[in-house]
């Protein structure tokens, strides 16, 4: 687990595909937990319309799944780089297991949440309203994961309603901060990456 504090999208985003490309058969799986200046990315297959409104942020098509999202600072991102040959299961499953990470986390801070089978990423009710709390994109790249989870602690979500979330017209987004959950990003860091790192590694003995 490397804990990176606050970082540029792309820099990192390079940085991952370096890590990726130069992975033996023995190189360790690894998480980094990082924020990131504000910016919205487009998935592989994101489409520039889900943009409903240009504004100052800058936008980044990348090679994660998914449609469009924001960064910004106070969202944790935690970026999984795990080799699935080695692991033993697929990308459905490692994206269930890292639902399940953060829904356990949430969970453990008094936050009833849940993951969706047909829309990837965790949400929560607010006001008796489904609300996604944590987005979630992979890429797989000679057999390894990059790319991860992105679980909103403490931001601005106003930049959220520019866009169509994860591809969705008037998706709500949450936050800890709206059920009243106070945590630093090195807190957030710290809680969930031992979570993500049990529940990926759960599947060795599979």
């Amino acid at each position: 687990m490397r804990f990176l504090g606050p970082s540029a999208y792309e820099q990192t985003w390079r940085a991952m595909r370096s890590f990726t490309d130069a992975r033996l058969q023995d190189t360790d799986d690894e998480i980094w937990c990082t924020e990131h200046h504000p910016i919205y990315t487009l998935g592989l297959a994101g489409r520039y319309e889900h943009l409903k409104r240009r504004n100052a942020i800058p936008v980044l098509k990348v090679d994660r799944g998914g449609q469009v999202t924001y960064h910004g600072p106070g969202q944790l991102v935690a970026y999984v780089m795990l080799d699935l040959r080695r692991a033993g299961f697929g990308v459905r499953d490692t994206v269930r297991r890292i639902e399940s990470a953060v829904v356990k986390w949430l969970h453990s801070l008094g936050i009833a949440a849940y993951g969706n089978v047909a829309a990837p990423g965790v949400y929560a009710s607010q006001a008796n309203r489904e609300a996604k709390i944590a987005a979630l994109g992979l890429r797989v790249r000679n057999g390894c994961t990059y790319h991860g989870v992105a679980v909103n602690i403490a931001m601005d979500l106003s930049p959220f309603a520019d866009i169509d979330p994860c591809g969705f017209p008037g998706l709500a987004v949450t936050q800890l901060a709206d059920f009243g959950v106070s945590r630093t990003m090195d807190e957030a860091a710290a809680e969930l990456a031992p979570l993500l790192a049990s529940s990926l590694r759960q599947s060795s003995s599979r």
